[in-house]
């Protein structure tokens, strides 16, 4: 059976500026901004939400399904899922409009200017879980507003257990709408960000939103995380990287991992170890999707890392 994956696609276009932007910002000439910045470095990577998380869950040996909108421009990153052997039935061309699209500008202080196209992901609530075959579970990831309500309904009204995860889509719904994407949702995955936003927009605690779901995981970045179900709460500590080279994508590679261990009925403290173990593999490479370690290899890195067989 298949992992239904509900996000965005897109490309990531990542510069880099050789100086510090407050160089060439001037507090005092902020209403009349206009700057230019020199950028010798760039690389364009694969991601989007559902992108990076599909990705993951086939390393971990998963099938997952990827359901999402892109532009007229996407011939590169269909044909690159074509290699990856990830199926595209679901994957909607939106003729007129370009697939969603990064650009990040970073100076030598890690700050970034960052601008986002959206696309065709706007267009995401064309796509229908009704219309995929051979689905045991999926998940809401950020993709456009309306395709997010939407999807949430359909896999409820389909029986299909979801995780909800609203991630940098989450300050487009008001609360009653976050509670509503909730009490439809099996899981929910946040971070430490995002779950203070949560509350502070559905006016509930964290321990009361976990009681809407079976499971409410929050991430903590370098902490570790945290699962909150079945009224307590286990805490999940943190794999240790073998290099810190770039954040980018290692949420999605957590879900990914979230994905596999509830797909395969792990136990939540497995779940979660192995969730918090592809966040770490990731991060130890540039990009969303340039790590690419062998289902046996990460075998070997959960075994080093707590000490257990994972398979």
């Amino acid at each position: 059976m298949s992992t239904l994956i509900c996000g965005s696609i897109a490309f990531d276009s990542i510069m880099v500026f050789h100086d510090r932007f407050r160089n060439h910002i001037l507090p005092e000439q902020i209403h009349i901004l206009n700057v230019s910045f020199l950028v010798p470095e760039m690389r364009r990577e694969f991601g989007g939400c559902a992108g990076n998380i599909a990705y993951n869950l086939k390393l971990l040996g998963g099938d997952p399904l990827i359901m999402a909108t892109v532009g007229d421009d996407a011939g590169p990153y269909l044909e690159r899922l074509d290699r990856l052997g990830l199926a595209r039935t679901h994957v909607t061309q939106v003729p007129g409009t370009f697939t969603a699209q990064c650009f990040i500008t970073t100076d030598l202080d890690d700050n970034q200017i960052t601008a986002f196209h959206p696309g065709a992901m706007v267009h995401s609530h064309r796509n229908e879980v009704a219309h995929s075959r051979g689905v045991s579970l999926g998940i809401v990831s950020p993709d456009g507003r309306e395709g997010m309500l939407e999807h949430s309904r359909q896999f409820a009204e389909a029986g299909i257990p979801f995780i909800f995860d609203p991630g940098q889509g989450l300050p487009m719904f008001n609360g009653n709408e976050l509670l509503q994407c909730l009490q439809l949702a099996d899981y929910c995955a946040v971070n430490d960000y995002e779950a203070r936003l949560l509350c502070e927009r559905t006016g509930r605690s964290i321990e009361s939103l976990a009681g809407e779901v079976s499971a409410l995981i929050v991430t903590l970045g370098g902490k570790g995380s945290e699962i909150h179900t079945g009224g307590r709460k286990l805490d999940i500590p943190c794999a240790t990287p073998t290099a810190l080279e770039d954040p980018t994508g290692c949420g999605d590679a957590y879900r990914a991992g979230l994905l596999y261990g509830i797909d395969k009925g792990m136990d939540w403290d497995q779940t979660g170890r192995l969730a918090s173990l592809m966040g770490a593999i990731k991060i130890a490479s540039r990009g969303g999707q340039n790590h690419a370690p062998s289902r046996e290899e990460i075998g070997d890195a959960f075994r080093a890392a707590f000490g257990t067989q994972l398979w």
